[in-house]
């Protein structure tokens, strides 16, 4: 897949997503095959005033390139400064706007899929950062309720210079619920002429393979499905390139994929532990008879005490 000048090898996106696609995750993501990974979204407004913890959004490592950081905010102005200050500073391949996130106090604020109601100023908006910066500007949106005004509001986003179009399936009233409408994502895609990517429910191989064919979308983008999970880009590869089912993740091997995103985020200095918490309750995800073990991490107190638990559980019969 091409976006603007960038070539991808490949059309498997990682999804940006708040609290989950620091650096360390996004590197076990390119690991097993994405193809471009995302930032988690930085407030526009924040960087602006060079806030530390949304700067720190961005920050990246040769490892994972091609990567793009995804801007979330509402004035064309202050936006398109922070993409200057995000590419000046970390040199993303990529900036994305973010026109899709259904979280209410993004919404309050007027950021996000809270846009899709002024197809005018996300116009503005892309525009605005398109002349600023010097790579790709690409969009993230959900659809709304209407097939014609969804369509409109994409074509708005490609007249004025976005280089791809991310569509989730979902309105903004779903949030993550029901069912993503490839119906929506396959007209967006036969109006446009810049790549399209599918977003929503590509959770297994044979549910990529009927999206993309349905959709004849360029790319998927991977959200939920890989919290916990990055392997899920080695398995979605493998299918739709040769048709291969891989056998499932063993429960040792994705402690394996555990204990790496630790070693990453000791090496970059990333080491959290409210995010390290999290993230070991993910890789536990689908493991029977593991309540124990969960209600142990909650109880821990500290990032030692979550390692030790994670590594007792190797060899005892789990």
């Amino acid at each position: 897949m091409i976006i603007g000048k960038l070539k991808l090898n490949g059309n498997l996106i990682l999804a940006p997503m708040s609290g989950v696609t620091n650096l360390p995750f996004r590197l076990l993501c390119k690991k097993y095959g994405a193809a471009l990974v995302f930032s988690e979204m930085a407030c526009s407004e924040a960087i602006v005033r060079k806030n530390p913890k949304s700067m720190e959004r961005g920050f990246t490592s040769l490892e994972e390139r091609p990567m793009g950081i995804q801007l979330l905010g509402s004035d064309p102005d202050i936006l398109a400064s922070s993409a200057v200050i995000m590419q000046e500073t970390y040199r993303p391949e990529i900036i994305d706007v973010n026109l899709g996130c259904p979280d209410q106090n993004v919404i309050r604020n007027g950021f996000g899929s809270a846009l899709l109601k002024d197809p005018e100023k996300i116009g503005e908006i892309i525009e605005k950062i398109s002349g600023s910066v010097d790579v790709p500007v690409t969009a993230k949106m959900r659809i709304l309720d209407s097939l014609e005004e969804t369509c409109k509001i994409a074509w708005r986003i490609e007249s004025a210079g976005a280089q791809a179009l991310t569509v989730h399936g979902r309105t903004q009233k779903q949030g993550y619920s029901g069912k993503s409408d490839l119906d929506f994502i396959k007209c967006v895609k036969e109006r446009l002429s810049i790549p399209v990517i599918a977003n929503g429910d590509v959770f297994d191989e044979k549910q990529a393979m009927h999206v993309l064919e349905y959709t004849q979308c360029d790319g998927l983008m991977i959200g939920r499905a890989a919290m916990g999970d990055p392997y899920i880009f080695r398995r979605l590869s493998q299918y739709l390139d040769r048709g291969e089912l891989l056998p499932a993740r063993t429960f040792e091997e994705r402690l394996d994929d555990f204990f790496g995103y630790e070693e990453l985020c000791r090496k970059y200095d990333l080491m959290a532990y409210s995010d390290l918490k999290l993230k070991a309750q993910w890789f536990l995800k689908y493991k029977e008879n593991i309540k124990p073990v969960r209600e142990k991490i909650n109880d821990a107190r500290d990032v030692d005490s979550i390692i030790g638990i994670m590594r007792a559980l190797r060899g005892n019969g789990f």
